[in-house]
């Protein structure tokens, strides 16, 4: 597992664009602005770029690899076609499965079971329906929290509503899957559940 996985916070940006039909994001440090990650989805295909801008843009396939700065995969999370709820697979810098994500099926806010390779749930990712605030619980601890609220030295990087900070509990240890899960079910609230 890389390094960069073991800081608690990030600062997330997405890449806007009119005609963007790709997922793409930088991960930075919040502290000092430097780039830690970068997120990019590369093998589209034709017939998924012509969706991505129609309404079933929520149910087209995706694959966005998560890389450090130097170019070393560290987590890859994939999709398949989506028709009714989402199964995401997410693998570490090996292309080994690590976990998944399951989409539930009545929430208000948005939320889905995070797994592990062997389907045992590690936490659940719960939102509010009234804005973009979403809790990594497990149980009653708090592991991560993905807000659009960042009060921060990072805080110049909130120039428009497409940016976002991950928080990680210190109680999450270092090395552990956890991190790596919560870091692409990030990637997954964009994708899956707030397009």
């Amino acid at each position: 597992m890389h390094e960069e996985l073991n800081r608690n916070i990030f600062l997330i940006k997405e890449h806007v664009g009119m005609f963007k039909a790709a997922n793409n994001y930088d991960i930075y440090d919040p502290e000092d602005g430097s780039l830690l990650m970068e997120c990019r989805e590369e093998k589209l295909g034709i017939f998924t770029k012509m969706l991505r801008f129609t309404d079933y843009k929520r149910m087209t396939p995706f694959d966005v690899q998560i890389r450090t700065s130097a170019g070393q995969q560290v987590v890859r999370v994939k999709r398949g076609i989506s028709l009714f709820l989402s199964k995401v697979q997410v693998f570490d810098e090996n292309d080994q499965l690590i976990g998944m994500f399951k989409q539930k099926l009545f929430s208000l806010g948005g939320a889905f079971t995070v797994l592990d390779a062997e389907e045992v749930p590690v936490c659940q990712l719960k939102g509010k329906w009234t804005g973009w605030d979403f809790k990594f619980l497990a149980g009653e601890n708090e592991l991560a929290h993905v807000t659009k609220k960042w009060a921060g030295l990072g805080k110049e990087f909130f120039t428009s509503a497409d940016n976002y900070v991950l928080s990680i509990s210190p109680d999450v240890p270092a090395q552990s899957v956890a991190r790596q899960l919560i870091l692409a079910a990030v990637m997954c609230i964009d994708m899956v559940l707030k397009e």
